[in-house]
């Protein structure tokens, strides 16, 4: 069926969402401050989230869905209430001055909402008590999202890679170890199968089917980190170790995709070595 969406924070995810949507025939607008970065066919709404003044070209059409999709400017508790708390909080308000409310609003939230740290297996149902700043901010936004009045969908993503974030890459070339006992366990997401997951999320609910009010984002094959990188050393043909480096984490869990999964959702990318692989053979 043919829908309105607005994504809020129309960036590399938001953008490839997009543009998934045209193709099913939806009317698309994509809100951020460079509109002359959005996808061909995306209608350009210039904006800055973090400001209270409603962008001049809001869609004055109903609007039949939302994501928001924002990603923080300062990498600080006062950057992320600002990216996901405040802009979140403008948008619902730049909604209601239009007399707008959508079917469903999908937030786009983060697996760093989970505080869990011994490789335990962890899904929907799972205590969020984050401890950093970064994840008790995202709960605060995931809270508002849930009390907007409207239907809402919490989204919570993993470790997203894929073109153009390639820091793992990066630290494999200049040889940097880490730890193997414990084992580091990391979850990951292409940054394609982002989009597809919301996507998916989006012509489920518009085709009547329920969703619940949360769904975690991640491939099918959480792993710990040295094997990641031993595999990655040897497909990349990196010999050298560089001297006392390490990489550290302070977490270590394994997400389910099973709820997703459930729904008809399957990744593109099923495991690190699909994705890596990809990106590999491009470069």
């Amino acid at each position: 069926m043919s829908a309105s969406l607005l994504i809020a924070g129309c960036g590399d995810v938001g953008s490839r969402l997009g543009q998934a949507m045209l193709r099913a025939g939806w009317t698309v607008h994509g809100l951020r401050r460079q509109v002359a970065a959005l996808p061909a066919g995306v209608l350009p709404v210039a904006g800055d989230l973090e400001q209270p003044t409603c962008p001049a070209d809001w869609p004055r059409e109903p609007l039949d869905y939302l994501v928001y999709c924002a990603a923080a400017n300062q990498h600080d508790e006062a950057g992320y209430r600002s990216a996901y708390v405040e802009g979140l909080r403008h948008v619902l308000a730049w909604l209601a001055l239009h007399g707008q409310k959508p079917r469903r609003l999908l937030f786009v939230s983060s697996s760093g909402v989970y505080g869990q740290r011994d490789g335990e297996w962890i899904d929907e149902r799972s205590p969020a008590e984050a401890e950093g700043y970064s994840g008790q901010v995202m709960l605060e936004a995931e809270r508002l999202a849930l009390a907007s009045g409207i239907p809402a969908t919490r989204v919570r993503l993993t470790g997203i890679y894929g073109p153009g974030r390639e820091w793992l890459l990066k630290q494999v070339r200049m040889g940097y170890r880490v730890v193997s006992e414990p084992p580091l366990y990391a979850n990951r997401i292409h940054v394609a199968d982002c989009a597809g997951l919301l996507a998916h999320l989006l012509a489920a609910d518009a085709a009547g089917v329920a969703l619940e009010d949360c769904y975690l984002g991640v491939d099918d094959a959480p792993a710990p980190l040295h094997e990641v990188m031993g595999w990655l050393r040897e497909r990349m043909g990196v010999t050298e170790w560089a001297e006392e480096s390490t990489v550290r984490r302070s977490g270590s869990k394994r997400c389910s995709n099973a709820r997703a999964r459930a729904l008809g959702w399957a990744p593109r990318y099923p495991s690190y070595r699909e994705g890596y692989a990809a990106i590999l053979d491009d470069a």
